[in-house]
């Protein structure tokens, strides 16, 4: 993995995948640590964010590296009319890692192919979320006790959710079966149901929020995103169709767990926050361990013992 830019989960292979889970795991029991002194990570964030960079931000912290970079791109020469690719390779002399967020989907590829040091696709449009998806995958293992054959139900925004099809992609290699409950304006893209196809993964797809959820081991909720509708009006027609209440998990499985990417909207309701099945805030908080475990291994670095 070493130098090796992440910019799709697909990037990775199982076993690679499972050696930033492992490592995580070691992040999580010892998370302040010198791995990264020394270093200087660029955090160039074209579009806004707030779990995804301080979790990057906190991660680097952690293990003592430093930090340059912006969190709008207003305030970089981009406004002055900068190309992406003058910015990376500028930034690049002055990095040894860069963590990208961009709107457009595909600027992160193009950003590795251009850029001397390594680069990690913290969300490019609706396209990848590859960091999001790792902690995700911790985040399920560390519940379920495994990845293998689950039952992933995914709600709301399968259209525009990157963090959905980066999840769909990973889990793919665990036998698992999908469910997808959306509106119809806002599917799972065609292109997602032939990869599932050509892996022979069973799927199904629902237009309704009903007690089907009684088999999920994973609820894999998601926002309507506002910012990816170019008609407002269509927004507002479908961000309140899929919403979670807390009297809806019961005679779900014990072992169930919520995810969601967040930020939360309304697709959540404030009352399962306490449902000991709610788990999103937790996930969160893995982001930072597993961010830890890719920094450390695209820089070749050692955890210290």
């Amino acid at each position: 993995m070493k130098n090796k830019s992440l910019v799709s989960i697909t990037d990775y292979s199982t076993d690679e995948i499972f050696k930033i889970l492992d490592l995580a795991e070691q992040y999580e029991k010892n998370p302040v640590q010198s791995v990264l002194n020394g270093k200087v990570i660029a955090t160039l964030f074209f579009e806004p964010s707030t779990r995804t960079r301080l979790s990057f931000e906190s991660a680097i912290n952690k293990l003592e590296g430093k930090i340059i970079g912006f969190t709008d791109a207003s305030s970089s020469s981009v406004k002055k009319g900068e190309s992406l690719k003058d910015t990376i390779l500028t930034v690049a002399n002055y990095s040894d890692l860069i963590v990208m967020r961009h709107p457009l989907e595909g600027s992160t590829r193009y950003a590795s192919e251009v850029s001397p040091v390594p680069v990690i696709n913290a969300g490019d449009g609706a396209n990848q979320h590859p960091t999001q998806t790792l902690l995700d995958l911790y985040s399920i293992r560390k519940t379920q006790g495994t990845l293998e054959n689950l039952n992933v139900f995914m709600v709301g925004d399968l259209k525009y959710g990157r963090t959905v099809h980066s999840l769909l992609q990973a889990m793919s290699n665990f036998n698992p079966i999908f469910n997808f409950i959306s509106h119809e304006k806002l599917k799972i893209p065609d292109e997602y149901k032939l990869f599932l196809d050509e892996r022979n993964i069973e799927y199904f797809e629902h237009s309704e929020f009903t007690d089907i959820i009684s088999k999920a081991d994973i609820i894999y909720m998601t926002r309507v995103q506002k910012e990816r509708f170019a008609d407002p009006i269509e927004y507002e027609k479908t961000k309140d169709a899929y919403i979670l209440r807390n009297d809806m998990l019961e005679g779900t499985r014990d072992n169930m767990k919520v995810l969601h990417p967040l930020p939360r909207v309304n697709e959540i309701t404030i009352d399962v926050d306490k449902n000991p099945k709610a788990y999103y805030f937790q996930q969160a908080k893995n982001g930072v361990f597993v961010r830890q475990a890719i920094m450390t291994k695209i820089l070749g670095l050692e955890i210290n013992n």
